[in-house]
């Protein structure tokens, strides 16, 4: 919606209100004329409801008003006598007309000392949740939300199974643009795993200042820009779906890129600006390397150090490989994973993927594992490197690939760019060569209409060798470079899409462990670590438990002493 379509509904629901209200606010003691008058005629009426007047702001507040509204149409009905259940039930479920009926044909009175405090167990269960809900989502909008880490995408900087508080206020609190949606979800509701918002209506993007600004090697929580999935990891074949900004699914990235930067990637190495970019300690950087072993020792090499991220190879008899009901068990899934062939002579097949020890026995072949290609560290690599068993191991470079942004360049993962990072308020020209990196930027995240005619381009109908850029846009990286769907797959990420800052691991959970064993399971050693800093993370759990134990330790103490007074 607009802004004037906005500006018109909330006339419309000023002389809603009007209508269905005025001889109730002349009972109350109140003029007809204050019922009419926008924002001050909730003050009044929350006067009359005898309710605190700072409840206004909350009529006012995305979401948090879809609870709000429901509560106050009650509180009015019961303010005038209408407090059955009946009445409660037709006032919910006619969205607030039943006050029309109480308004124009029923001689009520005004109860002005009414009780604020239930008549029944169930209806003080349910004040008490509508009022947890509305607390916390405010907390989840504006303050802090819960984030989980769910791919591995930054290991080693933050783990799969990490537990965040994303803060909202140190980039600035997003206020929602999506006004009908449920409380604390995301974009879909559990269980029944449908929809958890409309579309209509929308509201214009609207920050709160913030603390800061996003700072190059920033872990940002962020909407997936390009999001079209019916839910987060389902790319199934179901219909893709329009999201609102705000409903995208939530992505955690590192921002290498921040506006008006000149970013390029050589052989994996990110440059800012022509210098190297110098990542934090913390920033544990992981790349593909290929290790050749002098003998087969891969499964002892992985075990020993405890890599969880592996692709090996096998070398396997072509006349084994070529036979149908061999290729077809192996490459149809039903093994740990698909296989895929590398390289063949006319003797032998190099395979990459994953297969059980059993699928070996059962299909009678004879083999030897002679490489593989693990995810890790400049550290791990050179400790790797140094193991006896180990005749080399190579950087992964990965070759030129379409799938990269902008999808048509000679570009690849780790040999990208150069591009410029586009900032609110700067120019930049366009040309047939770099109109593909800002082509979705000036159509989809700048809501214009863009067109080429031959070898002009054209911007809403007006022909154009520049362009302005309305808003900020920055880069996002994964830390781990070659197991990351990041902005070199799909692009700049536009400030309106930026969603926190983690600060706090406050739980970490080993997903290769199973909760048969718990206290193996949890990772103690991250338990409320910070995620930015300088230096190594360092848990601050144990002052939680002082803290807890002496919060309890005091309340118990007031305890007895209220008791000892009574």
């Amino acid at each position: 919606m607009t802004l004037i379509q906005w500006f018109i509904f909330f006339l419309a629901v000023q002389v809603i209100h009007y209508l269905a209200t005025w001889k109730l606010y002349q009972k109350a003691g109140r003029k007809s004329w204050e019922a009419a008058v926008p924002v001050y005629n909730a003050i009044i009426l929350m006067k009359i409801i005898n309710r605190p007047t700072w409840w206004t702001i909350l009529l006012f507040v995305p979401v948090i008003n879809l609870i709000m509204i429901p509560v106050v149409w009650v509180e009015t009905i019961r303010s005038f006598g209408k407090n059955t259940t009946t009445d409660t039930i037709l006032v919910l479920v006619t969205l607030g007309f039943y006050i029309f009926y109480i308004n124009y044909t029923q001689d009520v009175a005004y109860i002005p000392n009414r009780s604020l405090h239930s008549t029944t167990q169930a209806g003080d269960t349910v004040s008490s949740l509508l009022f947890a809900i509305v607390v916390a989502t405010i907390v989840h909008t504006y303050v802090m939300q819960p984030f989980t880490i769910p791919t591995s995408s930054l290991e080693k900087s933050l783990l799969v199974g990490d537990f965040l508080f994303v803060s909202k206020f140190h980039y600035g609190a997003r206020t929602p643009m999506t006004t009908v949606a449920a409380p604390m979800v995301h974009d879909t509701l559990p269980l029944v795993n449908v929809k958890s918002y409309s579309k209509w209506p929308q509201l214009p993007y609207f920050r709160i200042p913030g603390l800061q600004s996003i700072e190059r090697n920033d872990i940002v929580v962020f909407n997936w820009p390009v999001d079209t999935v019916y839910k987060f990891f389902d790319r199934s074949g179901r219909k893709a779906v329009d999201k609102p900004i705000d409903k995208k699914s939530n992505y955690v990235k590192r921002c290498v890129g921040i506006p008006g930067d000149n970013l390029s990637i050589k052989d994996g190495a990110i440059y800012i600006n022509n210098e190297l970019l110098i990542l934090p300690e913390r920033a544990k950087t992981q790349f593909h390397y290929t290790v050749v072993l002098k003998e087969p020792a891969y499964g002892a090499i992985l075990e020993e150090n405890k890599f969880n991220e592996y692709l090996p190879y096998y070398t396997i008899s072509a006349s084994i490989w070529d036979k149908p009901e061999v290729r077809a068990y192996l490459t149809n899934g039903k093994n740990t994973a698909q296989l895929s062939e590398v390289t063949r002579d006319s003797t032998m097949v190099v395979v990459q993927g994953i297969i059980n020890q059993d699928d070996y026995t059962k299909l009678g072949m004879n083999y030897s594992q002679t490489a593989g290609e693990i995810n890790m560290t400049e550290k791990v690599k050179n400790k790797i490197a140094a193991d006896p068993r180990v005749l080399s191991v190579t950087k992964v470079v990965h070759p030129k690939d379409k799938s990269v942004f902008p999808q048509n360049s000679a570009w690849s993962i780790d040999n990208f760019g150069p591009i410029t990072i586009p900032e609110q308020g700067k120019s930049v020209s366009l040309t047939a060569e770099n109109l593909p990196l800002y082509k979705r930027v000036i159509e989809e995240y700048e809501n214009n209409e863009l067109k080429i005619n031959g070898n002009q381009i054209l911007i809403n109908g007006t022909p154009t060798t520049s362009y302005t850029f309305k808003q900020n846009y920055y880069w996002m990286m994964g830390d781990n470079r070659h197991r990351s769907e990041d902005s070199r797959y799909w692009g700049f990420v536009p400030a309106d899409h930026i969603v926190g800052k983690p600060v706090l691991i406050w739980m970490s959970l080993d997903q290769s462990v199973p909760w048969s064993k718990a206290i193996d399971k949890i990772r103690w050693e991250r338990l409320f670590t910070t995620v930015g800093g300088d230096g190594q993370p360092y848990s601050y759990f144990k002052f939680f438990l002082i803290a807890l134990a002496a919060y309890f330790g005091i309340s118990f103490y007031m305890k007895k002493k209220k008791q000892k007074t009574a």
